[in-house]
């Protein structure tokens, strides 16, 4: 059984927290909540975090702040922004995606969560070239390939 991938869910609305979570739990990803931008960056800093999905508009820490904050600790772990207040997102955000609320089906986003955290995995082999030593997994024998 391969291990499930967190997800760290902030929204100060806690109607769509909730909503969210429940999807995203029944595709089989663990999620993490938090109602605002400071509590979501301590349970940030504690690690075991795959993605950040994060309204922009929060009381505190705005969703644009936390990803910011987040970026400074983990670079590459992908971060995706929603607003219900705007559709468009100016350049200025670490944000790797912008969707605004309710502009979307349910199964476009799971799909880019998806899509993002295959991207952050990297492939699952490494890509050999021809004659290039590689060691074997379980035999530790090296092999030709």
């Amino acid at each position: 059984m391969k291990p499930k991938r967190t997800i760290l869910c902030v929204d100060d609305n806690e109607q769509s927290l909730s909503i969210r979570k429940v999807m995203l739990e029944t595709r089989g990803y663990r999620v993490l909540t938090s109602h605002n931008g400071r509590e979501a960056l301590e349970i940030f800093r504690r690690g075991g975090v795959d993605l950040l999905l994060t309204d922009l508009v929060m009381p505190e820490v705005d969703g644009n702040e936390l990803i910011r904050q987040a970026k400074e600790m983990s670079p590459f772990t992908p971060a995706i922004l929603f607003s219900g207040h705007t559709k468009f997102c100016s350049g200025d955000t670490c944000a790797d995606l912008f969707l605004p609320k309710g502009s979307h089906a349910p199964i476009e986003l799971l799909e880019r969560i998806r899509l993002m955290l295959v991207r952050k995995r990297g492939p699952k082999r490494p890509i050999l070239s021809v004659g290039r030593e590689i060691e074997l997994r379980n035999s530790g024998r090296t092999a030709s390939a």
